[in-house]
């Protein structure tokens, strides 16, 4: 039995590292990431462009003009950026992208090096976190713009997203919100600056698009993969296309959230590798029932010294949705006692079902701890654990890392979620 990976670049890096490369990491080589463990458990790989793919004669051709016979075949293709058409001046010389591709990202921090002036547009985690990182150079003006009220709004409810854009404002970003682009300032043919609805004008050397990314599914569609209606190829819960012996994972398949029971358009690596390794153990029979049963959207970043995390249903997110929700929340320090020089708040918010206490969703906001405990919610999400079988949840605490055991904030937020049970009568 052998395995081949077929990869564009013999080079690639870490999806979520990819914005820290522009200052904390200083060079793209410090986030490169590569297969040396599925060669190291005898996979080979191949640098080169498939071109064509033959479900009936199970066969695909590759740009360099090789032909390979398969037994199972895996897209596992990814996303690329939005590449917004609508905006005059999109195709100037100066508009770059946050493309995973590790030649390109190289060349485009030698490209923010130079720039005094740089402007980004579109305030989701990739905006906020690589306009973040451009501002701690002193020397350059950078300009984050948002077309919704607040930056990470699809991700955070209303009172995190305030907080997040104070943070971002912090960090020295000139944040424009509820702000749309309605075109590139072009001058012989080269970025010269950033013109919004209301007029006005944002001078820049240097824009960056970061509105989103598209299932890379243009080949999969050419061979005839069936694709929902944002283009994403449609698998089942164990990853297999409606093509015999053919999957899909990550990016540019489709997946359907855990909460809302709808198709969802999350793009996370974390979500990749769970599917990945659930097709992993099933490629072949299904050997370990256990699916993928959708997404979580287990989100986390850190602005500044604070860190924002959520995930499952968050209030806008569950009424959208059209679910019953209530929500318990909990504010205390993240060490104890509070004077430690480290300490820091620790805000949470548990999202749960009022008929049966489920918790469906959480929203964490204070320090690096906060990156954990949401993992924590997302268990208790996927395994459906209820506000009343948290508040018995045994817990390791100590003063250098952790709240105190008497005002542990997960199960504190639990006990405020079962006193808003009784009020709204169960």
């Amino acid at each position: 039995m052998s395995f081949l990976m077929i990869k564009e670049e013999e080079k690639g890096l870490v999806p979520c590292g990819i914005p820290y490369i522009f200052h904390d990491l200083g060079d793209v080589s410090k986030n490169m990431m590569g297969p040396a463990p599925f060669v190291a458990a005898g996979g080979e790989v191949l640098i080169d462009t498939v071109t064509e793919v033959s479900f009936k004669a199970k066969t695909l051709q590759t740009k360099s003009g090789l032909t390979f016979a398969y037994d199972k075949l895996v897209f596992a293709t990814g996303s690329v950026p939005i590449v917004p058409t609508f905006i005059k001046g999109y195709d100037l010389e100066g508009v770059e992208y946050i493309r995973k591709s590790y030649e390109y990202i190289k060349a485009l921090k030698q490209k923010t090096d130079l720039a005094k002036n740089i402007v980004i547009i579109g305030g989701g985690f990739i905006g906020v976190e690589v306009a973040e990182q451009l501002a701690k150079f002193t020397d350059k003006k950078v300009s984050l713009i948002e077309m919704q009220e607040y930056c990470l709004i699809n991700a955070f409810s209303p009172r995190l997203t305030k907080l997040a854009d104070t943070a971002v404002r912090e960090q020295g970003v000139n944040l424009y919100t509820s702000a749309k682009v309605t075109e590139i300032i072009g001058q012989a043919g080269h970025v010269a600056g950033v013109k919004l609805a209301d007029g006005t004008e944002i001078p820049a050397e240097l824009v960056i698009q970061t509105i989103g990314y598209t299932p890379n599914t243009m080949l999969a569609g050419q061979s005839g993969l069936e694709m929902n209606s944002k283009l994403a190829i449609l698998r089942d819960n164990y990853m297999r296309t409606a093509v015999k012996d053919v999957f899909a994972v990550g990016d540019c398949s489709e997946s359907i959230g855990f909460v809302t029971g709808r198709p969802d358009n999350v793009m996370l690596a974390s979500t990749a590798t769970a599917e990945a390794r659930i097709l992993g153990y099933n490629l072949f029979k299904i050997g370990l029932i256990r699916t993928f049963s959708g997404t979580l959207s287990v989100f986390s970043t850190q602005i500044g010294s604070k860190v924002f995390a959520s995930c499952g249903a968050i209030e806008q997110t569950a009424e959208a949705a059209g679910i019953e929700y209530i929500s318990g929340e909990f504010e205390d320090w993240d060490r104890h006692p509070e004077s430690l020089s480290d300490a820091s708040k620790l805000w949470i918010s548990l999202v749960v079902s009022p008929k049966t206490g489920v918790i469906i969703g959480g929203e964490i906001y204070g320090g690096k701890s906060a990156g954990e405990i949401i993992n924590i919610i997302s268990l208790a999400i996927q395994k459906g654990v209820t506000v009343y079988e948290l508040v018995s949840y045994q817990i390791g605490t100590h003063p250098l890392l952790t709240t105190a055991p008497t005002k542990y904030v997960l199960i504190k937020a639990a006990e405020f979620a079962m006193s808003k049970i009784k009020l709204f009568g169960n």
